[in-house]
Parts: structure tokens; sequence; C-alpha cells
């Protein structure tokens, strides 16, 4: 088997739960945040500096990836692991998000969909057959089944019809995967912001019995409410025995609303990207630290951080080296970024562990917003 699920810990309150994800590359922790290496590289960082910060899997693209270096590339050169120098768990995405993504350049078809290529305009088509066949190739630990992530708002009809295809895709994703025994395959839950669709594209999938579930198509522009109530609808329809796996989804009150309602896995650029334009996450908010308001501010990023940055910089000194587009700003920013999220996943096991999760996102999130949001749980 690829991968192996153990339940540690549940919360009697919520659908919270500790876990171990067994991967042939190590064990990650769950619930789990995972950092975005779309190009077989998480932006500005080592793999020895996301070791540091206890990053324990990375997420990488099979659609960008295809395009270059290339399958065949990575392949010869002794898989993705080795090609990117990363020596933990890795999953790759099937490209389904840049359906997406790509409109413009897009057209969807029952085979697959045909893209113009983003970089040079050259004809591309993918297929679940061709995307199985990379992320065999790329030879990451957890892989993705085709799909389309269909956007907010859509009518119901496109939606039915975008869940059915991705249904018979699923199926195709299945019987293309070539290596089984070394790569979990995982089975993406979508049907727009249609609760009664979701959980018919729950009970196919699991039907199928896919080694692990993603919850997909949510955030994509609908308000949070609406993402956690269709979480609450769909996710109790997954296997308790299997990972969870919610797409796209990083920031801090989220990740928290995605831990009670029992998802184990997220991913999302939000750190890394808001560290590039000098947006900082802090338990008291974010920081803009670019602002004029911190050219002789000599505290630390966060004070309750204790991560490389916090430790050594200040927020002028950050702030002078982003203003100055100085490669290190960036770098301490997303070293800081990342190290908060993953803590914060830290945090929260233990919390689940004490039997005391929901009192501590209330207290996080008082803090990080300032006053205390209307709570479903």
């Amino acid at each position: 088997m690829a991968i192996r699920f153990e339940l540690v810990k549940e919360d009697p309150r919520t659908g919270a739960r500790v876990g171990r994800l067994v991967t042939p590359h190590g064990v990650i922790e769950t619930p789990a945040f995972m950092p975005v290496g779309t190009q077989a590289t998480v932006k500005a960082m080592t793999p020895e500096e996301l070791y540091a910060l206890g990053a324990e899997i990375v997420l990488s693209n099979t659609y960008h990836l295809w395009l270059r270096p290339g399958e065949d590339v990575v392949r010869e050169a002794g898989g993705l692991h080795r090609f990117m120098h990363w020596e933990r768990p890795i999953l790759t995405d099937s490209g389904g998000f840049q359906v997406f993504s790509l409109q413009k350049i897009r057209r969807i078809e029952e085979e697959g969909v045909y893209f113009a290529s983003h970089l040079d305009g050259r004809p591309l088509f993918l297929s679940p057959e061709k995307s199985i066949a990379v992320q065999n190739a790329l030879g990451a630990d957890i892989i993705m089944a085709f799909d389309e992530c269909a956007p907010y708002p859509a009518e119901r009809a496109y939606v039915e019809a975008s869940l059915k295809r991705t249904a018979r895709w699923a199926e195709r994703s299945l019987k293309a995967h070539a290596r089984p025994r070394e790569q979990a395959l995982f089975g993406i839950v979508q049907g727009g912001m249609y609760a009664d669709l979701r959980k018919q594209a729950a009970r196919h999938l699991v039907s199928l019995d896919f080694p692990g579930y993603a919850v997909g198509g949510l955030s994509v522009g609908e308000p949070k409410p609406l993402m956690y109530a269709l979480l609450e609808e769909t996710v109790p329809l997954l296997p308790r025995t299997k990972p969870r796996y919610l797409m796209g989804v990083g920031s801090p009150d989220a990740l928290l609303e995605g831990v009670i309602r029992g998802i184990d896995l997220f991913d999302c650029v939000l750190p890394t990207r808001i560290a590039r334009n000098g947006t900082l996450l802090t338990h008291r908010g974010r920081l803009v630290v670019r602002n004029e308001a911190y050219a002789r501010d000599f505290s630390p990023l966060d004070p309750e951080c204790d991560c490389y940055t916090c430790r050594h910089y200040t927020r002028a000194y950050v702030r002078h080296l982003i203003k100055s587009d100085e490669i290190l700003g960036l770098r301490l920013a997303t070293i800081h970024n990342l190290y908060f999220l993953i803590r914060l996943m830290k945090e929260i096991r233990r919390a689940i562990a004490e039997d005391r999760l929901l009192e501590f996102r209330d207290a996080f999130l008082e803090r990080y917003y300032g006053e205390m949001p209307h709570r479903a749980f």
C-alpha cells in the first residue's frame, strides 16, 4: 500500500481528529498544512529551510512540471524527490485546477482538456490518462485524480454536467494508475455550491474505494460560511479511516474551521504569495510591513513568534529589504509566514489531543481578528 492512515485521537465535540499518514517518504502528522512548491520549489526556500520549519510534505503541480522541464526529465533525474532534493513526502495535483484557472485558453471535451500553453501558445491536451501518466513519472507519494473545478458562481445545469464528466474522469484515472503500490491516488469531491451534488459526488467516489479523498472546488470566491456549510454536508460521507484533504485553503481561520469539520490536509499559496507582497501573518492579524508605520519599528514581525526571522530581525529591517527589492526580505517574510501556519497546525494537534480545540479556536481568532465572529460550533 502506498500510504497508511492511522487515527490517533478524535475530538468528542467536533469532527476534528489527529492522525499519522505513513508514506514511502516519511510520516505526516495530521492535521497538516502543505507548503506549495508549484514548479518543484517552494518559492524563496531551500529544502533544508523547510525541514527546519517543520514542513513534512510539499505540493507540486502536474501541469506546470509537464510543460517544463517535462516529466521525462524528472524521471531521468530519478523522480521528483531526487530532482528537487526533497526527502520527505510530496503530493502532486492533477492539473485539474488549471482547467479552472486557465479558462480563457482551454476547451473541455469528454476526452480531456485542450489548452493553449500559457508559456508559448502551443497546443496541449491533458486527459485523465495523461495526467496520471505524468504523475506516475514524477513519482509523488500522493497523486490526484483529474477533475474539473467548476467556477463560482455557476448554474446548476453546468455543474451537473461537469460533475458527471468528473465522475467518469475519476474512474478513468483509477484505471490509468500504473503505480498503486507506490503512489496513493486520491479522488476529488466536486459539485460546486450545491450540497446535494457534493453528496452525490462523495458517495460515488467512496464506492470506487480510493486510498484518500480531497474536497475540491471550494475557496474559489464563495463566502467562507458557505464553504463551511458544504464541508459539514460532505465530509461526514467520506470514510473515517482514510485521509481527507481540503484543496487550496490556507488562511488561519479556514484551517481551524476545516479541522473542526474533519479535514486532515490543507495546501495554499497564500503564505508565500502574500510574503512576497510584504504581508505577514501574526497572532494579531495580518501586518503589512511595507507601510510607513514600521519604518522605525524595531520589534519582531510577531512578538509571539519564535521563527528564525522573528528571533533575529525587526519590522524596520524587513521593511527596508522589501522596499529596496532585496531578495532577503522576501525570504525572511516567507520563512515567517510558513512557520506561522506550520506551528499553528502543531498547536491545533495539541489542542485536539487535550480536548480543548474549540477553546483554542475561539482564543486564537479573538486575538487574530480583535473580536469574536459568530461560530457554528
